[in-house]
C-alpha cells in the first residue's frame, strides 16, 4: 500500500464508535442533562425546571437513553411519592471531560472558523441566503 493511499474502509470503521456516541449526545438536551447531573444525584423535577423549554416527555426520553447507554444511574427511593435522582457514571464523567476538551477547541477556533467560513463564501460568491 503506496504512503498516498487511504483506506476508506478503515477509517470509517474507526470512526464508527465516534459517530453512535456523538449521534447519542448530540443534540439540544443530553449534554445539558449529563451537565446538570455532574454536580451530583438530581431529581427529575430539578432536572426540568433548569432547562427552561424541554417537555417532561422528552426529559423523560432523554433520561431513559443516557441511562440505556449506560452514562446514567437512575435511582428509586421506597418514598411516596417516589423520588427518583439522577447521577453521572465514570464513564460519561470521562465523556464530560472529553467534550469540555471540544468545547475548548471550538472556542479557541471560534474566529478563525468564521473567518475562513466568510472567505470561502466570497471565493464561491455564496450569499446568507444559500
Amino acid at each position: 500500500m503506496s504512503p498516498s493511499h487511504i483506506d476508506v474502509p478503515a477509517l470509517v470503521s474507526r470512526a464508527c464508535p465516534v459517530a453512535e456516541v456523538i449521534d447519542h449526545v448530540r443534540g439540544k438536551w443530553s449534554i445539558s442533562i449529563l451537565t446538570a447531573a455532574a454536580q451530583g444525584p438530581v431529581r427529575f423535577a430539578d432536572l426540568h425546571r433548569a432547562m427552561p423549554g424541554i417537555s417532561r416527555r422528552m426529559l423523560t426520553l432523554k433520561l431513559r437513553r443516557l441511562e440505556r447507554d449506560g452514562l446514567l444511574t437512575r435511582t428509586v427511593y421506597p418514598t411516596v411519592p417516589p423520588r427518583v435522582e439522577y447521577a453521572l457514571t465514570d464513564i460519561a464523567t470521562e465523556l464530560l471531560d472529553s467534550l469540555q476538551g471540544l468545547t475548548g477547541w471550538a472556542t479557541r477556533h471560534r474566529d478563525t472558523v468564521t473567518a475562513a467560513r466568510a472567505a470561502y463564501d466570497r471565493e464561491h460568491d455564496i450569499t446568507a441566503e444559500e
